[in-house]
């Protein structure tokens, strides 16, 4: 072979860690592979805890019921009969006259049926108040990824700062892949609930690196928001795909087959991250990065983390909910309760790629407020329906909506942070991070407590309002003030002057120095 020959996958893969397309490749593949966990067990675990606990403790309590033995017939009197034929008294069992025999069936009454309640409808589950109770435990099981994910966060931010975004990406990949294979085979509520908790610290590594890589390669303000629309499509096709994945996939297949699916395309992408990010290459960041402390204290950030939380809050209450609601009232048959989030997930995947562009020209800011109250109408608008097709104007909703959001708030938090603080991205996408994780974890816990207390209608209610409450706060976020004049306005010292960042401002053709701001003034 010549040399060049075989110089030519080297310098393919020399080239591929130049670009910044393929690290786009890696963070959507990632975060595509975490979603699709994310939401492939939605309809999975609801069926799978009924079939194993109450069907299989009803099953077990069954062959140890014998059936009561009919009562005993009172002995009919005995009668003697004197036969002419060879001069001899018989006795005969029976009754004394036919008369009395008459008598006799007229007297007793018939058999009556045993009571039993009245049937359910074809499809319907059994065991109602196992259903009711079965909310809270599924909802806090939901809920223990964002959970432990709410607590691993800010050590990842910090620890992307000190050693760059590719080991805990690859580290997010390890501990991703480990999750996957443990739903596989566990087979009781516990081992779910280790495998769902140990996906968050996966989740946490791989969202927060990713999302901090792909803001820190691509620095222009319009391109990085036309990037995470496209980033957080992979977010939409895992959401897409997972849940009706799921639910085909255990109905024809069994419970193990979309894991083991999952783990082998999870073993995929830590290829591609080795060939491509070099995992083992340490890479601090130059500048040293703003603390999560003074981040959290920026009422700005606070705003776009708050729509964040709240909007995504709606369908994380959904999920545990809506399957065991679809099941008390509508008796679906198991795929249908993962393809009831399919109406959510195309209008999302649709919605972070149009708005990703779309929201540079009509404005962040009211592409949130306007998400934000129609995440609210469409949550009040579920409850109504009566059938999976009454789920899907709402759903779609909901899904286009909070895609609105999204690609809205992710690409403002890295405009704050540079117009604002330093130009560090791991502690920013630490904090959007914690803000999905706190409606994740949240929804679930407190929805299921909810239904059970007062309903699944009262939950959407709740929520539903809350969304359009909040809505208006994004207006704030129109025309952030850039940190010398939150400076100017805290500490009163000298009148507030009105500069605003804008991605399309013209650049000096020579190098920026100390005094080229006095310069610009004096120049105006």
């Amino acid at each position: 072979m010549p040399p060049a020959a075989e110089r030519m996958p080297w310098r393919w893969l020399a080239a591929g860690r130049a670009s910044r397309r393929l690290v786009l490749v890696v963070v959507f593949v990632a975060l595509l592979l975490d979603n699709m966990l994310l939401t492939v067990v939605v309809p999975i675990v609801p069926t799978f805890l009924y079939t194993t606990e109450y069907e299989g403790a009803k099953s077990s309590v069954a062959p140890a019921q014998t059936e009561p033995a009919p009562p005993a017939l009172k002995t009919p009197p005995f009668s003697s009969m004197f036969s002419y034929f060879d001069n001899t008294t018989v006795t005969v069992l029976g009754f004394t006259s036919a008369a009395e025999l008459v008598n006799r069936m007229e007297s007793s009454p018939p058999p009556q049926p045993p009571a039993s309640s009245p049937p359910l409808p074809r499809g319907c589950p059994e065991g109602e108040e196992f259903l009711t109770q079965e909310n809270v435990r599924v909802g806090l099981l939901f809920a223990s990824k964002a959970l432990v994910q709410l607590v691993v966060n800010p050590s990842v931010g910090l620890l992307t700062n000190r050693i760059g975004y590719h080991i805990p990406m690859f580290i997010g990949f390890i501990i991703m892949f480990l999750s996957t294979v443990m739903f596989a085979f566990s087979g009781t509520y516990t081992l779910l609930f280790i495998a769902r908790a140990l996906q968050g610290i996966g989740s946490s590594f791989s969202s927060v690196a990713g999302l901090g890589m792909l803001a820190s390669v691509y620095t222009d303000d319009f391109e990085r928001g036309n990037v995470m629309g496209i980033a957080l499509g992979g977010l939409a096709l895992g959401v897409l795909i997972g849940a009706p994945f799921g639910s085909v996939m255990y109905d024809l297949v069994g419970k193990s087959s979309p894991f083991l699916v999952l783990a082998f395309l999870a073993l995929l992408d830590g290829a591609l991250q080795l060939c491509i990010l070099q995992p083992s290459k340490i890479s601090p960041e130059s500048t040293k990065g703003t603390p999560v402390s003074t981040l959290l204290r920026d009422p700005y950030i606070l705003i776009a983390a708050g729509a964040l939380c709240f909007s995504n809050m709606g369908v994380a209450m959904l999920e545990p909910t809506l399957p065991i609601w679809m099941m008390q009232t509508m008796c679906p048959p198991k795929w249908q309760l993962g393809m009831a989030f399919l109406p959510a997930s195309v209008p999302y995947l649709i919605g972070t790629n149009l708005f990703g562009i779309l929201a540079n020209k009509m404005g962040r800011w009211l592409c949130s407020l306007i998400g934000m109250a129609v995440v609210g109408i469409s949550l009040l608008c579920v409850p109504l329906a009566k059938n999976i097709y009454g789920l899907i104007g709402p759903n779609g909703g909901l899904g286009f909506a909070i895609g609105m959001v999204d690609s809205s708030m992710m690409p403002i938090m890295g405009y704050l942070v540079d117009l604002r603080h330093t130009s560090d991205y791991g502690n920013v996408y630490a904090i959007a991070d914690v803000a999905f994780c706190v409606g994740f974890a949240i929804g679930p816990s407190t929805g299921g407590a909810i239904v059970r207390a007062i309903g699944f209608p009262w939950l959407m209610v709740i929520i539903g309002v809350i969304n359009i409450a909040y809505a208006p706060l994004c207006w704030y976020l129109r025309n952030p003030p850039t940190k010398e004049e939150k400076t100017a306005i805290l500490t009163q010292e000298c009148p507030m002057q009105t500069k605003s960042y804008t991605a399309q401002k013209t650049l000096c053709d020579f190098p920026l120095t100390d005094d080229s701001d006095v310069e610009a003034e004096n120049l105006e």
